[in-house]
């Protein structure tokens, strides 16, 4: 009989076959089962899909934020493979259990771009492929060994692949629950509920690291304006993020991403403004790095003679490679933009020009980002003791209060948001640029551009202690009052394009 003229299964046999699938005997009569459950709801899927869009769409909303275009996508459990054609991969392969799915995948999205397999990812052979991304959309529930298909996964990763997955709350199974019974939802057989802490104890098992992990969705249905309100506004925040019904955990694999005797070139840009006095010292003292290391000075319409300090270090020192521009916009953030426009090398650092953070400390923040155990290394002073005239006690105050603001605000941990020495790879500055639009181009300082756009990259960042010291020239440009309701106003956009979304 044609596929299509088959009559649905009855809501009953659905549910009753569900049901001997939550505990099975072992992993092949795991997959028969749920085989024949999905073939079953394949006939009847738009019926279905219908019912519950307002939820598939919050989904792809929140992956499309996660998964920029234009990547090589993998997508294991892909259904009828809308999630998958949604991410606008440039390659994108679906694999499913179930034939009837991925016929009907193949027929709405399938291309040479977009690939699709009927076959359970324990048993299927992808050969050598990777991808950049693996999604895993409302999949952990109906695994029989969650370790195992996750520690397979890795042959299909780069060391910067990223690993996106969600599955449901538990709090929410008496409502699914409900919602079967009352023929609202689909019987779908869940044989694990897991909480984000369990998938983080499983994905490091397994060989992966966690770098973002929250929840979404307290209403997924369509409720207009309720819907939209609540799950933008309120679901982020305590205590309604413990309501949601999806959990989102974010994961890179832990490979080793260079090789041993990796050496890449460095940049480092210098931002300067009424620093004339440092200059010489600054030469001297930024150490070698890498293959070769250049100092890229930034001057910013200085009233001393800061831009010809830098001109005649640059005379002097014919042995190191030394850029001097004059800045074409106004403040820090313009004046690092443009540095890292300007840079040749492959990994580019940030140095402020009153030394507070010695120059020598870079050496460590090169040995961190080259060991592939992080992806932005940003400086903190909060840890080590700093100078007595290093940072006023205002200044620490709103350093800490800002700092717990922008971890919320991240969904990783960052301890000093102000401190300038920050490093990562220009691939990865060039992804944060592309992206620059989410959030404006307000940001004076630089720094915010850089940790808002890596939050949304889902970068791990990581906090790296320096010793501050006090100015030895000069006056700082810092206004605290002015600067700190600046900040205020990021927040508020972080919190509106980063966080409530």
């Amino acid at each position: 009989m044609n596929q299509e003229a088959r009559p649905a299964e009855p809501q009953a046999s659905l549910s009753r076959l569900a049901e001997s699938v939550r505990r099975p005997h072992n992993l092949e009569a795991c997959l028969d089962a749920l085989r024949a459950i999905f073939e079953a709801q394949a006939i009847d899927a738009d019926r279905w899909r219908q019912r519950n869009l307002g939820y598939h769409r919050m989904l792809a909303d929140q992956y499309r934020f996660l998964v920029p275009p234009g990547q090589r996508v993998l997508e294991v459990g892909c259904g009828d493979g809308d999630l998958l054609a949604a991410l606008e991969p440039c390659f994108g392969v679906g694999v499913d259990l179930s034939p009837a799915m991925v016929e009907r995948a193949r027929h709405r999205h399938g291309s040479e771009r977009l690939r699709f397999h009927a076959a359970a990812i324990e048993e299927i052979d992808l050969g050598e492929v990777v991808f950049d991304v693996i999604v895993m959309s409302d999949l952990v529930g109906y695994l029989y060994d969650i370790k195992a298909v996750l520690a397979g996964l890795l042959r299909h990763c780069h060391p910067r692949t990223r690993l996106v997955l969600n599955f449901h709350s538990r709090l929410w199974e008496p409502v699914f629950g409900l919602a079967e019974k009352l023929s609202l939802k689909a019987p779908r057989p869940v044989i694990n509920w897991v909480t984000r802490e369990d998938v983080d104890g499983l994905l490091r098992l397994a060989g992966f690291e966690t770098v973002r992990s929250f929840a979404r969705i307290v209403v997924p249905k369509r409720v207009p304006i309720v819907a939209p309100l609540v799950n933008r506004f309120l679901a982020p925040l305590w205590p309604f993020s413990h309501l949601c019904v999806a959990n989102f955990v974010v994961a890179r694999p832990l490979l080793a991403p260079f090789p041993a005797d990796y050496r890449p070139r460095v940049s480092v840009v210098v931002p300067c403004r009424n620093e004339a006095g440092n200059i010489p010292a600054i030469v001297a003292r930024v150490p070698d790095m890498g293959a070769s290391t250049e100092i890229v000075f930034v001057e910013g319409g200085s009233s001393d003679d800061t831009f010809e300090r830098c001109l005649e270090a640059q005379r002097g020192n014919p042995g190191r490679a030394i850029q001097v521009h004059r800045q074409p916009g106004t403040g820090k953030g313009d004046a690092v933009r443009f540095g890292f426009s300007q840079a040749t090398g492959d990994v580019l650092m940030i140095l402020d020009a009153d030394m507070t953070v010695p120059p020598e400390d870079l050496d460590q923040f090169y040995d961190a980002l080259v060991s592939g155990r992080v992806e932005m290394v940003n400086g903190s002073r909060l840890v080590y003791a700093m100078g007595a005239k290093a940072m006023r006690f205002l200044n620490l105050l709103g350093n800490k209060l800002f700092a717990w603001a922008f971890s919320f605000l991240l969904e990783q941990r960052v301890k000093d948001t102000l401190c300038g020495t920050k490093v990562l790879l220009r691939e990865d500055y060039q992804r944060i640029a592309a992206g620059r639009s989410v959030f404006g181009d307000f940001d004076p300082f630089g720094d915010f551009d850089l940790l808002f756009g890596a939050a949304r990259r889902c970068l791990k960042i990581q906090d790296l202690p320096v010793r501050y010291r006090d100015r030895t020239y000069g006056d700082t440009n810092i206004s605290r009052f002015r600067h700190g309701l600046l900040l205020l106003r990021m927040c508020w956009v972080a919190l509106l394009r980063l966080k409530c979304r």
